[in-house]
């Protein structure tokens, strides 16, 4: 219990922050458009069932529709044919929905290459400055692209968006001991991951080994490299391959 206490008393003083990495969500939340046979996502809607009127004189309260994977939200392992036969969101241990992360930041280069794409290379050289990934941790992947997030058409760029390459993404899945990855954009593939070899290799490789996936995060700037711990909510879904979720980190300032 002292641990405990002594977290309720850090928060009570500022010495640990909690910082929201959730984008708010509403109609105009940017949604994955796929091509046509495809089936679509719904975007974002709530349907008023009553707000202290004669529907419910005392109380507000909204119906809601949207697809599993808008705005902020988690990918689970069943979300890609390559883990079809792992957890579904309900099936993911409580315990791992709370853990360490790490920050990469490589918004200057997304901004001058909007294709910029993550490498092996990239991680190595950031290991050598702050450490090893952590185990069981994320490796959450700042891009800069937040900054677009209130804006569709910007967001999306003509399907031009930083991401990680095909080679990466199978290096974090089979030999980092991170248990995903989490970034800024609309999905944890880039824009362009549709022609790689596999396609959507973030999707493929990382889901398939049993790791997970946190998209459209808000406000990683505000995260250290190393030292945060985040805490990630999706809804309990029975069969479900996602969630909106609310993203929290707990920064030791």
């Amino acid at each position: 219990m002292t641990v405990l206490r002594d977290l309720v008393a850090a928060l009570a003083t500022g010495r640990v922050e909690v910082v929201d990495l959730t984008a708010p969500l509403s109609a105009q939340t940017p949604i994955l458009t796929l091509p046509e046979p495809f089936g679509q996502t719904a975007p974002f809607k709530l349907d008023e069932i009553s707000r202290y009127d004669e529907r419910g004189p005392a109380w507000y309260w909204n119906n809601f529709t949207t697809g599993e994977h808008t705005g902020t939200h988690f990918d689970a392992p069943v979300h890609w044919v390559s883990g079809q036969h792992g957890d579904d969101v309900s099936q993911v241990p409580a315990r791992r929905l709370v853990a360490p992360a790490v920050v990469l930041d490589h918004a200057a280069e997304a901004a001058a290459d909007p294709d910029f794409l993550l490498e092996v290379e990239h991680v190595r050289a950031w290991e050598a400055t702050h450490g090893p990934l952590p185990a069981g941790g994320w490796l959450l992947y700042r891009t800069g692209w937040d900054a677009y997030g209130d804006d569709a058409q910007r967001y999306g760029n003509a399907g031009r968006t930083p991401g990680i390459s095909p080679a990466c993404a199978k290096w974090l899945a089979e030999e980092s001991p991170i248990q995903g990855v989490g970034v800024e954009t609309v999905g944890t593939d880039a824009g362009g991951a549709h022609s790689f070899d596999p396609p959507f290799p973030c999707h493929s490789f990382l889901l398939g080994a049993d790791r997970y996936g946190l998209t459209q995060l808000r406000n990683l700037a505000q995260l250290p490299p190393t030292g945060a711990v985040v805490i990630a909510g999706p809804l309990p879904i029975v069969r479900g391959s996602g969630s909106p979720c609310r993203v929290l980190a707990l920064v030791e300032r």
